[in-house]
Order: structure tokens, then C-alpha cells, then sequence
């Protein structure tokens, strides 16, 4: 195995947890940015607040997203696996 090798992969490895992660990221940065919107407007300053509206949203993005993020992540495997034979050599 070369250093190309490992390079690549680790490139590929990086893009799918970016691209897995990035959707759940967003959805808890834009909740996130709402709740201290409100709280700027409304004067209220709750610390928990904040913490329930992310963590619901966090999880309908999850379970929405589930489907997509597997498939994901069962192509780049199945992708990995199909590629160790040529590696070996």
C-alpha cells in the first residue's frame, strides 16, 4: 500500500463524513441562530432553552435523513471493500 493510496482514501473518507454530518451541522446551526434570534428579540435569556428546539430538530433531521446518510455510507463501504484486492498488491 502507498502513500497515494492511504491519501486517497483518506480524502474519500473525509468527503463522506462531511457530506453525512453536513445536513445534521446546518439544521442545528440554523436552529441554533433562530432560538438567539428570538431570545435577542424577546429579551428572555434562558440558557435551556436553546437546547431543546436543536435537540428536535437534530432528531427529525436524523430520522428524515437516515435513508439518505445509509446509503451514503453502505456505497462508500461497499466501494472500500471492492477496492482492497487492487490494494494488496
Amino acid at each position: 500500500m502507498t502513500v497515494d493510496i492511504v491519501r486517497d482514501i483518506a480524502g474519500e473518507v473525509l468527503k463522506t463524513v462531511l457530506l453525512v454530518s453536513g445536513p445534521v451541522l446546518v439544521m442545528s446551526l440554523v436552529v441554533g441562530l433562530l432560538v438567539s434570534l428570538f431570545q435577542a428579540v424577546t429579551q428572555i435569556q434562558e440558557f435551556t432553552l436553546v437546547f431543546v428546539p436543536k435537540i428536535v430538530a437534530v432528531f427529525l433531521c436524523i430520522f428524515l435523513m437516515l435513508p439518505w446518510m445509509a446509503r451514503v455510507l453502505i456505497t462508500f463501504t461497499i466501494n472500500l471493500m471492492e477496492k482492497i484486492p487492487g490494494m494488496a498488491r
